[in-house]
């Protein structure tokens, strides 16, 4: 399907004769009979029913023709008593690599998984639970490597954080020992990860690369709108 570019069905306006006629005819017949009747499709009449505030009369509504009281309307597409659904006894599998991240069975939402549970984070942190009562349920799990140098320091002073110590990050329980992580202030770890830390050719680079890149997903999303406007 193409753009219209403007080229639109010419407009048929409401005569004053079925205006009347839909007047006299709609509280009492059946819209698909007055289609004959008017000219006008059953989707025109309605709308202009409504417009001028036309409803069916009670005494209409009450008779079989309505399709309220005969039991039949919308039949055909019922389930009866005793029906079995056409994909009863099958199973879906998608395809692709989604298998690998659907629940298995017995799963359990980490909400409900004890103290002292662990998991690895989107980020690839190690995590250990440490609460089951707090609001926010992301609070319940704190990082292992955090929770280590609590464990020698105490709490974590304010606009600090932990950190593995570069090149020492890992998600082995055994292995996240003190001497792999480090306080840094909030600052610091700004610098750390900022591309500024690289030579300027290099930085320079970096900054090219996010360039294209959103030029590429700027032009990749005006195509898709194309695509989905045609």
């Amino acid at each position: 399907m193409t753009k219209s570019r403007n080229i639109l069905p010419l407009r048929t306006y409401w005569t004053e004769q079925q205006i009347e006629l839909l007047r006299q005819y709609y509280p009492d017949k059946r819209t698909a009979d007055l289609v004959q009747i008017i000219g006008r499709d059953e989707k025109s009449i309605y709308s202009k029913a409504k417009n001028l505030g036309l409803k069916k009369s009670a005494a209409f509504l009450a008779t079989p023709a309505s399709g309220r009281t005969n039991g039949r309307q919308g039949i055909g597409t019922r389930f009866v008593k005793g029906q079995q659904s056409w994909n009863k006894g099958t199973s879906y599998q998608p395809g692709g690599r989604c298998k690998e991240t659907q629940f298995k069975k017995g799963h359990k939402h980490n909400t409900e998984l004890p103290l002292g549970s662990l998991r690895i984070n989107k980020d690839g942190y190690l995590e250990r639970k440490t609460s089951m009562t707090h609001p926010v349920p992301a609070r319940r799990w704190v990082a292992s490597h955090r929770l280590v140098w609590i464990e020698a320091h105490g709490d974590v002073p304010a606009g600090h954080i932990v950190v593995f110590k570069p090149g020492m990050c890992t998600a082995n329980e055994e292995e996240i020992t003190l001497d792999k992580v480090e306080l840094i202030s909030r600052g610091e770890n700004m610098k750390r990860n900022t591309y500024h830390r690289y030579p300027k050719e290099i930085a320079t680079l970096i900054q090219l690369r996010g360039a294209v890149q959103r030029k590429i997903n700027r032009r990749l999303k005006h195509e898709r709108s194309d695509t989905t406007a045609a």
